[in-house]
This record gives structure tokens, C-alpha cells and sequence, in this order.
């Protein structure tokens, strides 16, 4: 009894996946509820991935010591990727991940390469510096969803980031009185200053004025932009991910929408969509089989290129893997193994035959 105890209490897929769940419910609400319009192997290996995601930024963020903390998680990446994880639930189920869909390293570097530039409290000056943030934190995240779903196409990959940057410049623009009031300021500094508001003073007593209106109405007509153009990306993706994909993009673009209608006080208050404004946008999903490809061939963001690349020289990485151990470069390693061992007996067999002949003549002699 005491055996079958301890068996039940293992660790199994199955358990590892309903502590990613319940990760995914209590962490991003909005992500959530699109979560579950997505096919269920996809809705697995998305709460698994959100939950390392999860994971990591709060051990980095609530932690004493981030340096320790970014190594430790660059070291459960070298045992995810060794085929040795650490005895973690999210470890083992990441793992399983990596494999099934050959994830880039790169990637998840990335995503943590985000979160070490807000432990070091790094400033962001100019739009594209916020870009290229909202790449590490968010487009990565869109990639890599993108390739879960088994999408490599360069297109299809470039409007995956831009809805991913987008959703980060919503959190943004939502969290501006939040994140200043914990020391952080990523409203790019030099729309401040044109603004007319010093950040340093900004920082120390955050108030919304109509100046900050302007830069947080900018940064949110940047997202609607990225937000339309991600929409072309929708129709490459696999038909039964696209419901969930759709439903994001109208979930995270009205938390905007709702912040503009308040006025953009988001120092003072934070802007939320209730179950039934969440559910009115869920009931528009179908909509996404009338979505058109207009901006589809736009290049992708600068700051989000170098994700895609690594997307690339995965992709063509397995291809020369997979060429290399084809049916036919199998039967071509065969034939030369049976080759060279025919080889070996003929020596040997000469050998024998000059060893017996050396006898002969030694016993005529």
C-alpha cells in the first residue's frame, strides 16, 4: 500500500499540466479566456509555456537577487535543452515542449533577456527602445506561439511579434501609474520631454496631466496599428487556432480602447474589462474568416528581426539534420559499413591464407 502510495504521488504529464492551468487562470485573465478557444493540444503547450514565462519573471522580479536568479534560469535552460531538466513541474513540461516543436533557444533567451533589463531598471528613450523591449517580453511570446503551431513562415512569424509588441505597449499604457510608483517608467523618455515632463520628476510624484495624456494616446495608436496589421497573419495559422488568436487581439486591443474612453488616467486608476464586455468580444471571434492579408508582406519590426532569424536557421538546422538522416543517407551509411567489413574479412582471410602457406613451407623445408 505504502508503494502504491508513493507511485500516486509522482509526477506525471498529466499533473504537470493541470499546475501549468492553474498557473495560466490566475495569472493573465485576458489570456485565459482566449486560451480556451484554442485546440486543446495547442491550449496544453500554451498554459505550459506561460507558465515558465510566469515563472521566470516573478523569480527575477520578487526575488533579492536577480543576477542569481537569471542564472539560475539560463542553468534550467541548459538542462531543458540537454534532455536533463531540473525536477521542476514547469522544467518537465517546457522540456516536452522543446522537443515536440523544436523550439530556438534563442527564444526563450530572449523572453529573459527582457526580464533582466527590468531587474537592471534599464531606460527606454526613444519608441523603438520600447519596441524592442515589447520584442523580449511580448513578440517573442506571439513567435513562439507561432511556432507551436507548427507556422515558420517568415510573414506569418513577422505578425505574430507585432501582436505580441502590441499587447505589451497596451500593458504599457495601462500600468503607467503602477510601474512608476514601483520605480519603473517605459513610456519612451523623449516623448516625455516633448510633452513638456521631466521623468525623473514624473517618477517621483507620478500625475496624470493632459500632457501624459498625449504620450500615453501615442503609444496606444502605435498598438492599434500593430494590432490591424497582425490581423493578415491570423489566415496562416492553423483553422483551429485562429478563433483564440482573434479573440487576444479584440481582448488586449479593447483594454486600450477602454483607457481612452476614461480619458487615459492610467496613474490613477487601471483600466479592465469586465466578464461581459470580455464575453461581447469573444462573440465577434468568427469574425476572423473575414479578415483580409492588407499588410501581410510589411517587414516585420527591426527590433523583431533577429527572432525570426532565429526561427530560420532552426528551421534549416533540422532540415540539414533531418537530410542528413534520411532512408537514403541510412542505406548509404549501410552499404559503406558493409563495404569496409567486407574489406576487413578479405584482409583477414589473406592473412590466413599467407599464415597457412608460411606453415607449408616451413614443414617441406
Amino acid at each position: 500500500m505504502q508503494l502504491l502510495s508513493e507511485l500516486a504521488e509522482l509526477p506525471t504529464p498529466h499533473t504537470d499540466l493541470a499546475h501549468c492551468r492553474q498557473t495560466l487562470s490566475g495569472g493573465s485573465r485576458s489570456f485565459w479566456v482566449a486560451s480556451q478557444l484554442l485546440p486543446p493540444t495547442l491550449r496544453n503547450d500554451a498554459c505550459g509555456l506561460y507558465a515558465f514565462c510566469r515563472e521566470a519573471d516573478d523569480l527575477i522580479d520578487e526575488g533579492d537577487d536577480a543576477d542569481a536568479a537569471l542564472a539560475q534560469l539560463h542553468e534550467r535552460l541548459d538542462g531543458i535543452y540537454s534532455g536533463a531538466p531540473q525536477e521542476r513541474t514547469v522544467d518537465r513540461v517546457l522540456q516536452r515542449i522543446v522537443i515536440r516543436h523544436q523550439l530556438p533557444r534563442t527564444l526563450l533567451e530572449a523572453l529573459l533577456e527582457g526580464f533582466a533589463w527590468d531587474a537592471s531598471g534599464r531606460q527606454y528613450h526613444t519608441l523603438s527602445d520600447v519596441f524592442a523591449y515589447g520584442a523580449r517580453v511580448a513578440g517573442v511570446v506571439g513567435v513562439m506561439m507561432a511556432v507551436l503551431m507548427g507556422v515558420r513562415e517568415p510573414n506569418a512569424l513577422a505578425r505574430a511579434a507585432d501582436l505580441g509588441v502590441a499587447m505589451q505597449l497596451t500593458n504599457i499604457a495601462r500600468d503607467v501609474g503602477e510601474d512608476a510608483r514601483a520605480g519603473r517608467l517605459y513610456l519612451p523618455r523623449e516623448l516625455l520631454v516633448d510633452a513638456g515632463i521631466d521623468p525623473e520628476s514624473f517618477l517621483q510624484t507620478p500625475t496624470f496631466s493632459p500632457a501624459l495624456f498625449t504620450v500615453v494616446e501615442r503609444l496606444l495608436l502605435e498598438a492599434e496599428q500593430l494590432y490591424r496589421r497582425s490581423e493578415s497573419g491570423i489566415a496562416l495559422l492553423p483553422v483551429g487556432a485562429r478563433p483564440g488568436i482573434y479573440a487576444a487581439r479584440l481582448l488586449y486591443a479593447e483594454i486600450g480602447h477602454a483607457l481612452l474612453k476614461s480619458g487615459g488616467n492610467s496613474v490613477d486608476t487601471r483600466a479592465y474589462i469586465g466578464m461581459a464586455g470580455k464575453a461581447r468580444l469573444v462573440l465577434r471571434t468568427p469574425q476572423w474568416v473575414a479578415l483580409n492579408n492588407a499588410g501581410l508582406q510589411e517587414s516585420a519590426l527591426p527590433e523583431c528581426q533577429y527572432l525570426l532569424d532565429a526561427v530560420q536557421q532552426a528551421q534549416a538546422a533540422q532540415s540539414t539534420e533531418l537530410q542528413h538522416n534520411s532512408v537514403f543517407r541510412r542505406i548509404h551509411r549501410r552499404l559503406v559499413w558493409i563495404l569496409d567489413l567486407f574489406a576487413v574479412l578479405e584482409a583477414r582471410q589473406q592473412a590466413a591464407a599467407s599464415g597457412h602457406n608460411s606453415a607449408l613451407g616451413e614443414g617441406h623445408s
